[in-house]
């Protein structure tokens, strides 16, 4: 690729982030309006109509869930393009197609072909200006539509019933496990938070519910019912039993409402389990609205899911793995599986957040493993203090380690840890993403110069 086009594929990036970005700056100012998305997608004579939808809304669990859907229809024969985020590396991972992501070249036609009715837009003003959210969600249904998908996998931004994209009807629609977060935005109570994450769900779709805490599952059984549409519980309907796991992945065999399926997947934790049960719910739902999946193309496609950045040993002696559990229910999680799913003799734990996350409540939820702690920052400009970290972590008797960035941090964590010890980077995907960068490239650099670094 030539560098011409890399100077163009940079600046079709920094025309995307120009606009207001609730990802990377305070959400407070976004007006969540699906008015503006739902005028540039008609200025595009509506691409987002021109594939069947699956719609999958959650706190965690989302994008995998979505990955495992996208790979079992892909597997099927079916052109699917799968629009997820955030990315861990390049904005290019949010939007593919049969595991392949967007190219730059692909990426800057797009762009050049929505700046004229997105400066239309934006110039008329009444409805305020598109975010980039929107931007990126109108791009992912141009590119969809351009390569004539049969299915587009969607994953919600954040909610649901404002979110962007739902301005589809999804056939199926999944709803992964719902806890706090974006409390900012989505409201204070489980409650509030699963009225919104229900918004997309309409009138003659499937929903496959995850189990949920019960307040939760109540709103879910609510909408279904006022609306008159089928719900299928996993836990009930369809439920899965764990099998052995390595550093590898995992085997569980899932029973679900038209067969059984004995499935290996190369992702770590039990919500994992979860996660693959509704998938494969998901993809019996679509075989009986006429879409032709066998059994061995759930199994085969759920056994290739690509989901980095989630419970992920990137080394071992000592092992170095990452998890993005950026809530207290998810910091819970990574807390069972590191009991569950690893053998060490001590952890290390390199923490750094988001400032609008629940910091109290994950490192409520981290201090009582016991591990050494390395308070670290990511890049992100929404990344907390160090000191925030600090002094929480104060709270609970426990003095961490400062690192001011995440490479530094990595540095310190292995050069106390001892073979059989365990390093944990956790906290946010954005700390997850450059400790994955970070770990390979000192890995690369090891191999090169035939020694160890530590």
């Amino acid at each position: 690729m030539g560098e011409g086009l890399n100077l163009e594929y940079q600046a079709a990036l920094d025309y995307i982030l120009s606009f207001a970005d609730y990802e990377r700056a305070s959400r407070s100012a976004v007006v969540f309006d699906l008015r503006r998305i739902e005028e540039l997608l008609n200025r595009l004579a509506n691409p987002h109509l021109s594939a069947r939808s699956i719609h999958i809304a959650g706190t965690k669990g989302k994008g995998s869930t979505a990955a495992m859907i996208a790979a079992g229809l892909a597997q099927a024969g079916y052109k699917t393009g799968l629009y997820t985020s955030p990315h861990l590396h390049t904005l290019r991972e949010r939007m593919g197609i049969n595991g392949k992501l967007i190219s730059e070249q692909e990426l800057v036609g797009l762009v050049d072909r929505l700046k004229p009715e997105i400066t239309a837009i934006n110039k008329r003003g009444n409805l305020g200006e598109l975010t980039t959210f929107e931007i990126l969600t109108a791009l992912a249904f141009s590119y969809f539509e351009q390569n004539k998908v049969d299915f587009q996998v969607l994953e919600t931004g954040l909610g649901g019933r404002l979110d962007a994209t739902n301005v589809v009807k999804g056939e199926v629609c999944v709803i992964t496990s719902i806890s706090l977060d974006h409390m900012e935005v989505l409201g204070r109570s489980l409650h509030q938070i699963a009225k919104e994450k229900a918004g997309i769900i309409k009138p003659g779709c499937i929903v496959i519910c995850s189990p949920q805490f019960p307040e939760v599952a109540e709103v879910i059984e609510e909408e279904c019912l006022s609306i008159g549409v089928k719900l299928v519980k996993v836990g009930k309907e369809v439920s899965w039993q764990e099998g052995a796991f390595n550093l590898k992945g995992q085997s569980c065999l899932v029973k679900g409402i038209s067969g059984s399926y004995e499935l290996d997947i190369p992702l770590l934790g039990e919500h994992q389990l979860d996660n693959a049960a509704s998938a494969v719910a998901c993809l019996e739902m679509l075989n009986s609205l006429g879409v032709k999946i066998s059994a061995s193309d759930i199994i085969s496609g759920l056994a290739q899911v690509d989901w980095p950045g989630r419970l992920q040993v990137l080394r071992q002696d000592p092992l170095l793995i990452v998890d993005g559990a950026h809530n207290a229910d998810s910091a819970r999680k990574l807390k069972q599986a590191l009991k569950q799913y690893f053998d060490f003799e001590q952890l290390i734990l390199i923490v750094g957040t988001s400032e609008d996350k629940d910091i109290s409540g994950i490192i409520r939820e981290l201090a009582s493993l016991g591990a050494s702690v390395i308070v670290t920052c990511s890049r992100h400009p929404r990344a907390a203090p160090l000191p925030k970290l600090v002094a929480e972590f104060s709270k609970w008797g426990i003095v961490p380690q400062v690192a001011e960035q995440v490479a530094a941090a990595v540095d310190q964590g292995l050069a106390i840890a001892k073979p059989n010890d365990l390093i944990c980077a956790t906290g946010s995907l954005f700390v997850v993403a450059e400790a994955i960068e970070y770990a390979t490239r000192r890995s690369s650099l090891i191999a090169e110069i035939g020694g160890t670094l530590g």
